[in-house]
C-alpha cells in the first residue's frame, strides 16, 4: 500500500472540516525529540488555518526548518492579506519557527497567545530579522492575550480559549471552534507519529506512540491535565486536532477518555490509609544495605507509615517510578565509589523529571571508604528536583557498628515522623564527622 497522500506530494493543504484545513509539515526522520522522547516513526508539525466571513485564522506554525511546506499548503488555500489573527497555542520552536517569516508576510496579522506567554513571546522573537521592530516597540509585540472564556470573531465564525497552563509549558491553551466542534488541543493528545494519511482512523498503529508521548511529555503534570479534562470533556468536539500526531476525528471522545484514566493512580494502594515510605539502595558490600534494612526497621516503627525496602541493583529502573509517583517518602542510599554514588542511583534520579515529586519528602543515606561524596550529591540532587529533605543525610564510614546501626534506626523514625508531622525536635549526627 502507498502511504504517501497527493498532499504530502504536492505540499497542498488537507481539510479536516467546513473551510478549515491543516497546513502542517512531515518529519519521517525525526529519531529523537528534544533529547527525551525517542520516536521510530518521526513526528508532524501540525498547523491549521480556519476561515470565516471575515478572513482567516492561522493556528500555531511549524518548525523553522520545515517553513517551506508550512507556507506552500497555506498558499494553496489562502491568502496572507486574508489573515486576521495568528494564533500560538503554545510557543515552544516546533510550532512557532515558521512565525516571524509569517508575520512579515501577513504585517496586517494580529498574534494572539495566552496571558502566561508574552515574556517567552520576547525571548522567541530575539534574534530573529524582527528584533529591531520589537526594540522600537512597533507591532512585534501588538499581540492580544486571552484567557478561558475570550473570544475572537472571523465574523461569521468565532474562535474561543481554553486556559490551560503547564501542559507542558507555561504557556499552553487550546483553540475551540464551536460551530464545526473542532478543538484545536496544542500538545495535548499528540504523540510524535509521522504517517502522511494524516487521520486516526488511516494511518498505522499509533497507539504506542500516543501513550509514551502523554508519559514523556504530560504524566508530570497530571494535576493540570485533570483541570485541562474537566474543561475540554464538557464540550460537544467531533474533532481533536493536537500539535503533533494523528488528527482524531474518529471517537476522539476515546482519546479523552484515556487520558482520564491515565491521568488516575497508576497503581492500587492496599494501604491507602497510610502514609507511604519507599527506601531504595544498592550495596557493593552490605553495608549499605545495613543501613537500608535499619533505616527501614526505624521507620517501622512508626504508626500509620508502610515501608518498602527495594535493592536496585539488578532491577529494571522504570516500574519504580509508578511507585514513587503514589508515594509520600523517598529515601535513597548508595556507597561512595570513585568519589560519586553509583550509576543505577543517577538513572532512578533522572526517571523522575517523568512525574510530579514536588514537595515529597525525601533523604539521602550511604557508606563510603575514603571521602562520601555520594550522600550529599544526591541530596542536592533531591533538592534540585524540588523535594522536601527535612533531615540531614546519613553517612558511615566502611562497616557499621551496632551504634551506627542504632543511629540508622533513629535516622528512619525521624523521617517517618516528619512524614506524618509528628517530628521530634532532635538532631541527627553525621556519623562522617564521629570518625
Amino acid at each position: 500500500m502507498n502511504l504517501m497522500l497527493s498532499a504530502a506530494a504536492t505540499d497542498s493543504a488537507i481539510e479536516i472540516g467546513n473551510d478549515v484545513h491543516w497546513i502542517g509539515a512531515f518529519d519521517p526522520d525525526l529519531r529523537a525529540f528534544d533529547l527525551i522522547l525517542r520516536t521510530a516513526n518521526g513526528t508532524t508539525y501540525n498547523a491549521y488555518v480556519v476561515r470565516g466571513s471575515e478572513g482567516v485564522a492561522v493556528i500555531d506554525t511549524v518548525k523553522e526548518a520545515f517553513a517551506g511546506q508550512f507556507f506552500s499548503r497555506f498558499e494553496s488555500v489562502a491568502d496572507y492579506e486574508e489573515i486576521r489573527y495568528i494564533v500560538l497555542n503554545h510557543l515552544e520552536p516546533d510550532h512557532s519557527g515558521a512565525l516571524p517569516e509569517l508575520m512579515r508576510r501577513a504585517p496586517q496579522a494580529r498574534l494572539v497567545i495566552s496571558t502566561r506567554a508574552p515574556m517567552m513571546l520576547k525571548g522567541l522573537l530575539k534574534g530573529s530579522s524582527n528584533e529591531d521592530d520589537q526594540h522600537s516597540g512597533s507591532r512585534v509585540l501588538d499581540y492580544l492575550a486571552v484567557g478561558g472564556g475570550d473570544r475572537i470573531s472571523l465574523g461569521k465564525r468565532s474562535l474561543s480559549f481554553l486556559h490551560t497552563p503547564f501542559l507542558h509549558w507555561p504557556d499552553t491553551q487550546c483553540t475551540w471552534v464551536e460551530d464545526e466542534g473542532i478543538l484545536f488541543s496544542g500538545d495535548v493528545f499528540g504523540c510524535h507519529f509521522c504517517d502522511t494519511r494524516l487521520f486516526n482512523d488511516a494511518v498505522g498503529d499509533f497507539r504506542f506512540s500516543f501513550e509514551s508521548y502523554y508519559g514523556s511529555i504530560m504524566r508530570p503534570f497530571r494535576e493540570h491535565m485533570r483541570d485541562a479534562l474537566d474543561q475540554i470533556e464538557p464540550l460537544p468536539f467531533k474533532v481533536i486536532a493536537p500539535a503533533h500526531g494523528p488528527i482524531l476525528r474518529h471517537t476522539p471522545r476515546h482519546y479523552v477518555r484515556r487520558y482520564r484514566e491515565m491521568c488516575g493512580s497508576t497503581l492500587t494502594n492496599e494501604a491507602a490509609a497510610t502514609r507511604t515510605l519507599l527506601v531504595f539502595y544498592l550495596s557493593a558490600y552490605g553495608n549499605t544495605r545495613r543501613m537500608a534494612e535499619s533505616i527501614a526497621a526505624g521507620a517501622e516503627e512508626v504508626d500509620d507509615v508502610r515501608v518498602s525496602l527495594y535493592d536496585i541493583e539488578g532491577g529494571d529502573i522504570l516500574p519504580f517510578v509508578d511507585l514513587i509517583e503514589e508515594a509520600d517518602g523517598l529515601v535513597f542510599g548508595s556507597p561512595t565509589i570513585n568519589g560519586d554514588a553509583v550509576k543505577p542511583v543517577w538513572d532512578l534520579l533522572s526517571s523522575l523529571t517523568r512525574v510530579n515529586v514536588r514537595g515529597k519528602l525525601a533523604a539521602a543515606f550511604g557508606s563510603y571508604g575514603w571521602s562520601g561524596e555520594a550522600m550529599p550529591l544526591i541530596e542536592d540532587r533531591l533538592r534540585g528536583l524540588k523535594l522536601r529533605v527535612p533531615v540531614k543525610g546519613l553517612r558511615v564510614k566502611l562497616i557499621p557498628t551496632e551504634d551506627e546501626l542504632e543511629v540508622c534506626r533513629r535516622f528512619g523514625r525521624d523521617l517517618a515522623l516528619h512524614l506524618t508531622g509528628r517530628q521530634e525536635k532532635k538532631p541527627v549526627i553525621d556519623l562522617a564527622e564521629l570518625s
